[in-house]
């Protein structure tokens, strides 16, 4: 009984969004958090005027500062996959709601002060960070659907391999054609680009697709051709529409993908950039101040 229980509770956390992780424990910790520290900026004694060097202003730094050295231990954890109050999806979903109550935070130790130097740098890394952070999660909670909607039953490599067999065919059916419509379908078997560079695979811009461009060009020919040469021409034109649609499913797939690489570019770089730029905010307090 016991461990039917324990199996029932696995399977509907397995099930659940780290957002929703125990009920929004990590919103409700958050939100509470918030309005604490909301609450002594409020009704602190500062003179003359709430600034990070009064004492509330040193506690809330020494929070952020924290917070933000063990958001940034989230690639380590990753590597460790845990059920429980320490699981994985639990980090997670403190991850990004203590990760949201450091604009909060931080503008509060802040003190509304801001200038050319390395603390209004560290503040705003800490909003890029926060920001590209809640672009991760709407990615995360979208696009690994969109990959399994896309893809269906067929893998990546299977699609690959697909596309590979149909310019087997092609290359079969093309022998009889005459040698002006053999180049043209030597225009999709050698110069079709399935990924290419970063950028065309982010932006997922394909129109001038070696493919589409042998499709287009076949079609004189199609209106022409007589006899053998027609069946031949028929042929291939329908293998090539098959390989446009596979193309076109495995560029969908390689386009959200690049949506995934693209957020990580910018995401851990700049938590980096942060974590230096904290570490000069703080030297240089207790050096100069």
């Amino acid at each position: 009984m016991a461990r039917a229980a324990q199996s029932k509770r696995r399977k509907t956390s397995t099930h659940e969004s780290f957002l929703r992780h125990r009920g929004f424990l990590f919103l409700k910790v958050s939100t509470i958090l918030c309005i604490g520290v909301v609450l002594a900026y409020v009704f602190q004694d500062a003179h003359p005027r709430p600034s990070g060097g009064t004492a509330l202003g040193y506690a809330l730094g020494t929070l952020g500062a924290l917070l933000i050295v063990w958001l940034g231990l989230l690639g380590l954890r990753k590597r460790a996959i845990t059920d429980g109050p320490y699981s994985l999806k639990a980090w997670v979903s403190a991850h990004v709601y203590l990760g949201l109550s450091l604009i909060v935070i931080a503008t509060l130790h802040t003190g509304f002060h801001f200038g050319w130097n390395v603390h209004t740098l560290a503040y705003g890394l800490m909003l890029l960070v926060i920001a590209s952070g809640a672009v991760g999660v709407w990615f995360y909670a979208t696009l690994p659907k969109a990959l399994s909607d896309n893809r269906g039953e067929t893998t990546r490599k299977q699609m690959l391999a697909q596309i590979h067999a149909l310019d087997e065919q092609i290359h079969e059916a093309a022998q009889p054609l005459a040698r002006v419509d053999a180049d043209i379908v030597r225009l999709s078997l050698e110069k079709t680009d399935i990924g290419g560079g970063f950028w065309r695979r982010l932006f997922g811009y394909y129109g001038d697709c070696a493919n589409l461009r042998a499709i287009d060009q076949l079609e004189p020919a199609l209106a022409d051709a007589k006899g053998r040469e027609a069946v031949a021409l028929r042929k291939v034109e329908e293998l090539m529409r098959r390989k446009a649609d596979a193309l076109a499913l495995a560029r969908r797939q390689i386009h959200i993908t690049a949506l995934l690489e693209a957020w990580l570019f910018v995401h851990v770089p700049s938590t980096f950039a942060l974590l230096a730029a904290l570490t000069a905010h703080i030297v240089s307090v207790f050096l100069y101040w």
